[in-house]
């Protein structure tokens, strides 16, 4: 794997360019795990710049059988995993080969990333780096951005368009918001707000819809919008609007970035 500086942003290449990889340098950042939030910090990852496609799991699946509609345990599935494919080594010529592949359950999403030799991201990292707009590395307090996310919430199926059709933030990463939900690898990880720590109880109710409406801030409505969803997931589920791309730890050699 090479990698290169461009416009002080550090990208890791490989093969393919849509298999690019690009680095965020880590920091603290406040998130929204309900009403008292803490600061947390992040080490500094690389993330594929692009999410993964319907021609990347093609040959996934290709490779690794199990993983196939007809062959993958229901343990791993639901009945909805794969279905808007043709069939098991053919996703037909009504999708297209790079828009974001959907309909894929964590355990599958999971286990692609490990043959590829990286992970899937906490949600930390995800939202760590999804912050970002085209040049600011945290625009959750710019109106005009917060507004974009909530447009896209309302654009009707935006997982039938190819990567890269959204912009590029300031780590070079595309499609963050704009394509598709992602799954991350703590997707299911206890949400609890102050009151709830006292008694060891969680906070069923905390990201219902309700909390998301009566959010004063723009971003705190997007950010319930995505807990919301991680919170209604089950491991096996599949959803044709859910995808996922993976991270990777800088390793040694790599672990300085420019920003």
């Amino acid at each position: 794997m090479a990698f290169f500086l461009l416009s002080n942003i550090i990208v890791f290449t490989t093969s393919a360019q849509q298999n690019a990889m690009a680095g965020v340098k880590g920091g603290t950042y406040i998130p929204l795990y309900g009403i008292d939030s803490s600061t947390v910090t992040v080490t500094s990852f690389k993330m594929d710049v692009f999410p993964v496609t319907n021609k990347e799991f093609l040959n996934f699946v290709i490779k690794h059988p199990q993983w196939q509609r007809s062959n993958i345990k229901r343990l791993f599935s639901d009945g909805s995993y794969l279905a808007n494919w043709e069939g098991d080594t053919s996703f037909g010529d009504l999708i297209q080969p790079n828009a974001p592949i959907t309909n894929i359950s964590w355990f599958a999403a999971k286990n692609y990333c490990e043959c590829q030799g990286k992970r899937l991201p906490t949600v930390d990292e995800w939202e760590y780096a999804a912050m970002a707009d085209e040049t600011t590395a945290d625009a959750r307090r710019k109106e005009s951005y917060n507004q974009k996310i909530l447009d896209w919430y309302e654009s009707p199926k935006t997982f039938k368009k190819e990567i890269g059709s959204t912009f590029k933030n300031y780590w070079g990463i595309y499609d963050l918001h704009g394509l598709v939900w992602e799954w991350t690898l703590d997707f299911n990880s206890v949400l609890i707000s102050g009151e709830s720590r006292k008694d060891v109880d969680k906070d069923s109710n905390l990201f219902c819809g309700s909390a998301a409406v009566g959010a004063t801030d723009l971003m705190n409505y997007a950010a319930f919008m995505r807990y919301a969803l991680r919170g209604s997931l089950k491991a096996n589920y599949s959803m044709r609007n859910l995808g996922f791309r993976c991270v990777e730890p800088l390793n040694k050699n790599n672990k300085h970035l420019s920003r």
